[in-house]
């Protein structure tokens, strides 16, 4: 146990010395992985498809914009299992220049506001083309005097079968959070991607959970998109596993994984992402009409909030996911990011919920409660 890193020490001196840097936990896995970059070693693109015979770990948006660009780290330094601060010779790695506080960026909606904003969506959806789209919201925590490694590290063990991730970029600032959802995932010869909408309360009874018709009908638009995409990269065999019930945190969702052959899209992975990103788990659909309704009804920027992060082609490997259940980390604030997806059977006063117990899985660790 000696070897194990200190609580409160080396990743917190890397985020104060603005020293570029990801980590993460695999869902169900407990190596702690670490990419460490010199500043010019930070790559920045404003397309998705740029990725194509990049490798390194990728921090892209929910939208590109000037101000929000995909972030490729190349590994200056690269560890698959970081449990020691002697691994680490930072003595060549030089920092960036340290970013705007985004604390001024803050759009908080009441109750009211967002319940009035999910019923323009239900009202949308019922009267046009539109068949979902998710609407979300900021929550602001005063940020207290703790370690962030230390609050990582308690998310990594409240959540052990999410992806947990601390990183400290460029452009992108500091962002925490534990995510369930794959977006691309290696396995050999295969590739996984994941259909993963349709949420309740996390229960601890030893019943099966029921899932009504609302959940199953918004799970069901994102896997009929999975096969939309896959129409369009000729591939047409595939297996699936579920629908199946997938827990994470404080609420549980409903699951479908797709598999299908890794020589499809391995020549052209950074189109397949940026096609297949956003998806209506995130987004909505048709995707046009649903991501024009975020940008006019949304009061705040998403930023990273419903992109996609993880490790990109290290060691050709893939491990993607969509960044939900996350927050940006300010000089005084934790602001979290919580949505929900609409539809034509949402009931508003019940997608405010959703998003408080989707909160909770980050403010229980910062010992809060939303208001």
């Amino acid at each position: 146990m000696e070897n194990k890193l200190p609580i409160n020490s080396i990743l917190d001196q890397l985020i104060e010395k603005n020293i570029a840097f990801a980590c993460w936990f695999n869902p169900m896995d407990h190596h702690l992985g670490i990419v460490v970059s010199n500043a010019s070693d930070v790559k920045q693109f404003d397309r998705f498809d740029q990725l194509n015979g990049e490798a390194g770990f990728v921090f892209a948006p929910f939208r590109i914009t000037d101000n929000c660009p995909v972030i490729l780290l190349k590994p200056t330094i690269y560890l698959e299992d970081f449990n020691s601060a002697e691994q680490l010779d930072l003595s060549n790695i030089v920092p960036f220049n340290s970013v705007k506080d985004a604390d001024d960026q803050c759009n908080i909606c009441t109750k009211e506001e967002y319940i009035r904003t999910v019923e323009e969506a239900v009202a949308a959806i019922r009267e046009g083309d539109l068949s979902k789209v998710i609407v979300s919201r900021q929550i602001t925590v005063d940020r207290p005097f703790r370690s962030l490694e230390g609050i990582f590290r308690e998310l990594h063990d409240q959540t052990p079968n999410a992806f947990t991730y601390l990183v400290n970029l460029p452009a992108t600032g500091t962002w925490m959070g534990a995510t369930p959802e794959v977006l691309l995932k290696s396995h050999d010869q295969f590739f996984e991607t994941v259909s993963l909408a349709g949420t309740q309360v996390r229960r601890y009874d030893l019943e099966d959970y029921c899932w009504n018709t609302k959940d199953i009908e918004e799970q069901a638009f994102v896997s009929r998109y999975m096969l939309e995409v896959f129409h369009l990269f000729d591939i047409h065999k595939y297996r699936t596993t579920g629908p199946e019930t997938l827990e994470s945190g404080k609420v549980a969702h409903l699951k479908t994984s797709f598999f299908f052959p890794a020589e499809k899209i391995e020549n052209c992975l950074g189109d397949f992402v940026a096609e297949l990103h956003p998806t209506p788990a995130v987004c909505g659909l048709p995707k046009s009409l649903a991501d024009e309704f975020i940008r006019v009804k949304e009061m705040h920027d998403r930023k990273y909030y419903s992109g996609y992060l993880g490790p990109w082609k290290l060691n050709q490997q893939v491990n993607l996911f969509v960044n939900l259940r996350c927050m940006e980390i300010t000089n005084d604030q934790f602001i979290l990011y919580a949505g929900g997806g609409i539809t034509s059977k949402s009931i508003p006063e019940r997608e405010w919920e959703e998003t408080n117990q989707k909160a909770k899985t980050l403010l229980d660790v910062i010992n809060t409660e939303p208001e």
